[in-house]
């Protein structure tokens, strides 16, 4: 199929959508099943652990804000301020090189998974190969400086964590680059959609053809940040939440049991990472919570998978690839870090 970019008068400029039901529903029980916790731990003799989880919550909660407030404001500035024609001429025609390109580029362009998926759009519509654009979106969100520096404070400049995690992303991004690459192309790969032009307004550009000023690219950025913080800024809550209550409520024993048992740990924390849906400028502190409990494979394995495949990022994935694209790349995906993650265990290199 060929990616359609509709004209203007296609488009219901600056239109509102509205939000969801799905995640709506969702952070209703979150905030009653939350309330119920706090509520019946202050009438029983639980206090101590309630007021353990509300330290734990707010600590996780303002280690990792300034992050992701980071990482948002640079997806917003990257949108307005950098010529899509660029990242045209860097992968166009690249064929294999692309994708080690694609997967590394993070480092110069640092976006998390949170916005990720309207800036791939964009890219494909402007010819971007189909697997360079799977490597920029499984490597993106890990192998960039915010993600690095986020590990580093939550990891207490542990660099051997922040090494690890970043050449755990790009091996991983790569691989199933390459792999998608051999049983998909834009032909059979993509669904015949708009590209998108902002990822915080309506998505037609409208609002950056009229920031002509610097000062108006730099008030359109902000926008463009502000919106995709508080979009996403709902699933940190949520992140953390679960994370403190589950080290406040949980024994020790019971993760001790886990750690026993490397190949169960890795696999619970794979899953949380999908339940989750946290941003991976602020995923690290939630895994950093873990430490002296499970296995570092464990923690890694959540801190790679998590960017890559979560609910949030699998349903802004219907909106550019058919299902058995989705499916083969959640598979694939998955296995991968699962698999690596076993290797780093059995190698002890976390």
């Amino acid at each position: 199929m060929i990616m359609k970019i509709p004209s203007h008068q296609e488009e219901n400029c600056c239109s509102q959508q509205q939000p969801g039901m799905i995640p709506l529903i969702i952070e209703s029980l979150f905030l009653l099943a939350a309330v119920g916790i706090l509520v019946a731990g202050s009438l029983d003799s639980r206090q101590e652990r309630i007021t353990t989880l509300s330290i734990n919550f707010v600590a996780l909660l303002l280690e990792a804000m300034p992050f992701m407030l980071l990482g948002a404001m640079a997806g917003g500035f990257i949108e307005v301020f950098i010529p899509r024609k660029w990242f045209d001429r860097l992968f166009k025609g690249r064929g294999k090189p692309a994708v080690l390109i694609g997967a590394g580029m993070g480092i110069i362009f640092p976006v998390c998974e949170c916005v990720i998926v309207p800036v791939i759009r964009r890219l494909l519509g402007k010819g971007v190969p189909f697997s360079a654009a799977i490597a920029y979106l499984l490597g993106g969100p890990i192998v960039n400086t915010f993600v690095a520096g986020s590990t580093a404070v939550a990891y207490q400049y542990d660099w051997n964590m922040v090494m690890m995690r970043l050449v755990c992303g790009y091996i991983v991004a790569v691989t199933v680059a390459f792999v998608m690459g051999c049983f998909f192309d834009r032909q059979t790969g993509l669904l015949l959609t708009r590209t998108e032009q902002g990822a915080g307004c309506c998505s037609c550009g409208h609002a950056l053809e009229q920031a002509v000023t610097f000062t108006g690219k730099i008030r359109l950025a902000v926008r463009y940040g502000r919106d995709d913080f508080f979009e996403v800024g709902r699933y940190l809550v949520i992140g953390c939440f679960i994370a403190s209550l589950l080290r406040s409520m949980i024994s020790i024993s019971t993760f001790q049991n886990l750690a026993a048992t490397p190949w169960l740990a890795i696999l619970l924390m794979m899953a949380l990472a999908i339940i989750l849906n946290l941003c991976s400028e602020a995923d690290a502190f939630i895994a950093a919570s873990f430490r002296n409990v499970l296995p570092g494979s464990a923690q890694m394995a959540f801190m790679v998978l998590g960017p890559m495949l979560d609910i949030k990022l699998i349903l802004m994935y219907l909106t550019v690839f058919p299902k058995k694209v989705i499916v083969t790349l959640s598979i694939l995906t998955f296995s991968c870090v699962g698999l690596l993650m076993l290797l780093l265990e059995f190698w002890g290199g976390v």
